[in-house]
């Protein structure tokens, strides 16, 4: 489901390897990050470049994650979203929540 592809002092790069973000990955999606961010105790950044579609429960898995991570005090960055997937965010103004950078570069250098 996911894949770790960075894991530096401060933060861990993630990638999840399905194109479909949807209920019936949502819930494995959810137990394994957090049991990455409870492990590490790192700033997690996602990188969703094979995601061409998310479903409202997947999107309930990221904010569960996000609150988990905020109790931790600790972040989660969404990386390379599809134009879409974006768009989506920002009409339900999750955009607002989550920080969103265009790529891994771009979120570790702000």
């Amino acid at each position: 489901m996911i894949k770790i592809i960075k894991d530096t002092e401060n933060h861990l790069l993630i990638e999840i390897e399905v194109s479909e973000a949807n209920l019936n990955n949502s819930d494995l999606f959810k137990a394994q990050v957090i049991q990455l961010l409870d492990r590490h105790e790192k700033t997690v950044i996602i990188d969703f470049n094979k995601v061409e579609y998310i479903d409202s429960s997947f999107l309930g898995a990221l904010v569960a994650i996000l609150k988990h991570a905020i109790g931790m005090k600790l972040d989660v960055i969404l990386v390379g979203l599809r134009n879409d997937v974006h768009d989506l965010l920002k009409l339900i103004r999750l955009d607002k929540v989550f920080k969103i950078f265009g790529n891994y570069n771009d979120a570790i250098n702000v």
